[in-house]
């Protein structure tokens, strides 16, 4: 498998609903309930495009196997970002995660970020995982979170320090 990653485009947006689409549908891994298209993440790129950094995990023939994005929430602290990471459906283990962070990491930094927030389902192991892998750790908790659908899950908050 040949990945590259580089930034994400609008052009690209159709195959990320598609992939986050999936993974809403599967459930229980992402507080996101309802379906997205690519016009409502075009919006959201656009929304903080001074603060904020998307990546796209491709393969050489053009597919779309993740993405990741960072950007200031307002219930973290200025010098902070949240991270959001998607991979598609039975392609995760494959290092394109890594690959994305890596990315990633190196633009917050490029922002002027001191750390990264992870906001993490409880229930969601491969999530816990995978940013416990990168580096994260835990810093708190949010209990009885409700989500859009009126489901109430918990949330782990991990913390990745750039410097």
């Amino acid at each position: 498998m040949s990945l590259a990653v580089r930034k994400a485009t609008a052009f690209d947006t159709r195959q990320m609903a598609t992939l986050l689409n999936a993974i809403i549908s599967e459930g229980g891994t992402t507080a996101l309930v309802r379906p997205v298209t690519g016009v409502d993440l075009s919006e959201w790129m656009g929304r903080k495009p001074e603060v904020s950094a998307w990546h796209v995990a491709v393969l050489e023939n053009g597919d779309v196997v993740g993405f990741q994005w960072v950007e200031p929430a307002q219930y973290i602290p200025p010098e902070a970002a949240e991270i959001a990471t998607f991979v598609k459906i039975g392609q995760t283990g494959l290092g394109i995660g890594s690959a994305l962070f890596n990315a990633t990491s190196a633009a917050a930094r490029q922002l002027g970020y001191r750390w990264i927030n992870a906001n993490i389902r409880a229930d969601n192991e491969g999530g816990l995982i995978y940013y416990q892998s990168r580096g994260f750790r835990n810093y708190n908790r949010i209990e009885g979170y409700e989500l859009a659908n009126g489901q109430t899950v918990d949330k782990i908050l991990k913390r990745y320090d750039l410097y």
